[in-house]
């Protein structure tokens, strides 16, 4: 099964790889379309630098940092509502306001009320993905069977001892699957946060300055970079995400 998926997606990358090979013959204007073999070099290149690893370092510093203040966010708020109608009351239209808001609105907004670059990347990574821990850890924590609780009341077990056994076995499915979208979501947010506003060491900020310049094939390195990190940094969260829930 391992070995199929891994063919099906070599396949679909070569097929892609071959298409994209043809439209930049067909264009043949290296500055608006590079060839693949050009950018798999200029990639080679950056990665030989020590600048290409502490920028890419510091870009997963701040999306991490942001991922875990925001599922720590979420994962209380959705505490607070489910404990306190009150709570719920007041906090649940700010969810709303935050899941429907543009990214670009907050990036903007926080570069107003911020004192650095660095600060409105981490922070609008951390609002994408504080509501995504909210919305299933607190649905999560509501459909916790009612015979269970039941049950634990009558054993006189404490609040930390029902949390252990009652509430946390039913909300790993749903930590797992916050964990897998909200890590995506910071990676975009973060990065595009990054572009806007250009922290001094960040993937965004090399991404914009290749655009600027018309440095294309660094752009489209830069790209792949976000691109293939993103893909790690996923595949990571999940594996851990998963391990985390069978456990």
């Amino acid at each position: 099964m391992k070995n199929r998926k891994f063919w099906r997606f070599f396949l679909a990358a070569l097929f892609w790889l071959g298409a994209w090979q043809l439209l930049a013959q067909r264009l043949d204007l290296p500055l608006l379309l590079p060839y693949p073999a050009a950018v798999a070099r200029r990639l080679i290149e950056l990665m030989a630098t020590g600048d290409f690893w502490r920028t890419a370092l510091g870009s997963l510093g701040r999306v991490f940092a942001a991922f875990l203040l925001g599922a720590a966010a979420g994962s209380l708020c959705a505490v607070l509502c489910v404990v306190s109608p009150s709570c719920s009351a007041i906090l649940s239209p700010m969810m709303h306001v935050i899941r429907a808001t543009p990214v670009a609105s907050f990036i903007i907004l926080l570069l107003l009320w911020l004192p650095g670059a660095g600060w409105v990347s981490l922070a609008a990574a951390m609002l994408m993905t504080a509501p995504i821990f909210w919305a299933n850890l607190g649905r999560a924590i509501e459909e916790t069977d009612p015979k269970l609780l039941e049950l634990a009341r009558a054993y006189a077990f404490g609040r930390w001892k029902t949390l252990r056994h009652v509430y946390l076995p039913g909300m790993r499915a749903a930590l797992a699957a916050a964990c897998e979208s909200g890590v995506g979501l910071a990676w975009k947010a973060g990065v595009a946060a990054e572009v806007l506003t250009r922290p001094k060491i960040a993937i965004g900020r090399m991404v914009y300055e290749t655009k600027l310049y018309l440095e294309t094939t660094d752009l489209f390195a830069w790209t792949a970079v976000v691109v293939l990190l993103s893909l790690a940094v996923e595949r990571l969260v999940r594996a851990l995400a998963r391990k985390g829930a069978g456990a």
